[in-house]
């Protein structure tokens, strides 16, 4: 018997990512009776546009790249349909401990100068920044008054704050996990506590949901799997499982990261999409003029199978 060929894309290689790896790594998909053929976009942003331009069947990204299509078409055809990273993933990085850090402290000027702590934001992605000015905003304090370097990488950040030229550094895991096991960085706040916020899930248009239902329920039975199984397993099970995804990682790294990760509850225990998460992220990209349009999530999520599967749906006890 044939089985029937997903076409996948992933925005970029990254560990917030794992439960979508994991589905191919324990065998998931191939339980489901499904191919997945897995490719990497060139960048963040082909990865949905190349759903839309029918080149892939579905890709997994942020709800921001939704919002941001429905932005500019309000019948936009693309529909959010499993959720996998329901937390933000991302961590402010300062180069001395700050135990008792504060959001309101990045405006708080530097002793002997007139400036606030220098903070540098992610340039790859512009979801952690839309986020972080979003709860500025709600401490009171004004995004476009902070001393911020906004166009270098996370790589390069990470560089500068050892070398002392910024204060804190907003980053996701590993950089967190290499800093810290340095000694060159400390954790000051980990974006995960704000509460749900809606980051990573299945995306497809319309159209091949429902042409391809069957498929795409057993797609997401198959992150269910992973879900429940990342739920209750150790770090180093975790890592050893998704290690051939990170092979320039040392072990140690990939265990410390996915370790804090679920500490956190980055990744959810389930592939609903939550309505609350969604809001959350939606305020922010509003807040931050990202998007104008307040799409309503019954227009950018379908939850039906999702729905089905938490129900039970042909998974096994």
């Amino acid at each position: 018997m044939i089985r029937p060929i997903i076409r996948l894309r992933e925005p970029f290689r990254g560990l917030l990512y794992v439960p979508f790896y994991l589905t191919e790594a324990l065998g998931a998909f191939e339980e489901e009776g499904l191919g997945v053929r897995l490719e990497t976009a060139p960048s963040p942003a082909e990865a949905v546009q190349s759903v839309l331009e029918g080149k892939v069947d579905v890709c997994w990204g942020g709800p921001m790249r939704v919002l941001h299509h429905f932005d500019r078409d309000a019948e936009c055809p693309l529909v959010l349909f499993a959720e996998a990273v329901v937390r933000d993933p991302f961590f402010l990085i300062g180069r001395t401990p700050n135990p008792q850090f504060r959001i309101s402290e990045l405006a708080t000027p530097r002793l002997g100068g007139l400036a606030g702590l220098r903070l540098a934001t992610v340039s790859e992605v512009p979801t952690p920044w839309l986020c972080l000015q979003d709860d500025l905003r709600r401490a009171g304090i004004d995004p476009d008054t902070m001393d911020r370097e906004a166009n270098r990488p996370m790589a390069e950040n990470a560089a500068a704050l050892r070398a002392g030229e910024v204060d804190v550094i907003q980053v996701f895991e590993p950089f967190a996990q290499t800093l810290t096991a340095e000694g060159t960085g400390h954790i000051w706040h980990a974006a995960a506590g704000r509460g749900l916020t809606a980051y990573t899930s299945f995306i497809a248009t319309r159209a091949t949901l429902k042409e391809r239902e069957d498929e795409l329920l057993c797609m997401t039975r198959a992150l269910f799997r992973a879900e429940r199984w990342l739920r209750g397993a150790a770090p180093e099970e975790a890592a050893d499982a998704v290690g051939p995804y990170f092979p320039e990682l040392e072990r140690h790294v990939l265990i410390g990261a996915i370790g804090r990760y679920q500490a956190l509850g980055v990744w959810g225990e389930h592939p609903v999409p939550r309505q609350e998460g969604f809001d959350r992220l939606k305020a922010a990209l509003l807040s931050g003029g990202w998007i104008d349009r307040d799409t309503p999530y019954s227009s950018c999520v379908e939850p039906r199978l999702a729905e089905r599967v938490l129900a039970g749906d042909g998974l096994p006890p």
